[in-house]
């Protein structure tokens, strides 16, 4: 780590939640039951990250607006209610991000889930309060694109070098390249570490478990210097 953030924006979905197989599972089963090509496990992680209409359109071409809310309706139903694949957050996860916000970080979410989705699974964890700001694929441009973290930024009222982009997907890595925003990676969701450092993030992380204590000393050193204890 570079510098000490004042703002830490974290994708969601294979970066905090471990919600990956239910994602696949849910679109393959979609596909079946809406008789359409059923993807492999590979293509569906290689979308995770985008926005539905863009993730829907590279599995399965462009659909028709009644296929498309056909697609919608299914899928947020497998997601929700049928699919009995767990998705708990992933390890150290909670503790984390309160030892973060004890150092007076503040934390933001850039997700591909629409707000609804980002909502439930906030009231469902219990976390939704650790964060000051969020950004979900509905509300803005799908990522790629660098505009949902120039939001963020602005709404937080500092600068894009100010920031830390946090993901698990190349989607989220070339976002904050774009954006010109130092990014990190994490090798336990979607995309694997040697793909991620394409992207050149400032590291890849494997777990969450020191993640807070390396923000901590960041911060205390850069408080050091400010003091002149250097000298």
């Amino acid at each position: 780590m570079k510098k000490p953030y004042q703002l830490i924006i974290f994708d969601w979905d294979g970066t905090l939640m471990d919600s990956v197989g239910r994602i696949v599972s849910s679109m393959q089963a979609t596909a079946q039951e809406l008789q359409l090509p059923v993807p492999t496990e590979v293509a569906v992680r290689d979308i995770i990250g985008l926005s539905l209409q863009p993730a829907i359109e590279r599995l399965f071409g462009r659909l028709d607006e009644a296929q498309h809310t056909q697609f919608l309706d299914v899928y947020r139903d497998q997601y929700v209610q049928l699919d009995p694949t767990p998705t708990p957050l992933f390890p150290h996860v909670p503790e984390m991000l309160v030892k973060l916000k004890e150092q007076g970080v503040r934390l933001a979410v850039a997700t591909g889930k629409a707000r609804r989705g980002l909502d439930r699974v906030w009231q469902e964890t219990g976390i939704g309060d650790l964060f000051d700001y969020s950004r979900c694929a509905d509300e803005t441009e799908s990522k790629p694109s660098p505009k949902m973290l120039f939001e963020l930024v602005e709404e937080a009222g500092c600068q894009v070098q100010d920031a830390l982009m946090i993901g698990d997907s190349i989607h989220d890595l070339r976002m904050a390249q774009a954006a010109q925003m130092d990014r990190m990676g994490v090798d336990f969701g979607v995309h694997s570490a040697a793909q991620l450092q394409v992207f050149e993030p400032l590291q890849v992380l494997s777990s969450w478990q020191s993640f807070a204590e390396q923000v901590k000393a960041v911060r205390a050193q850069a408080i050091h210097w400010s003091k002149g204890e250097h000298a």
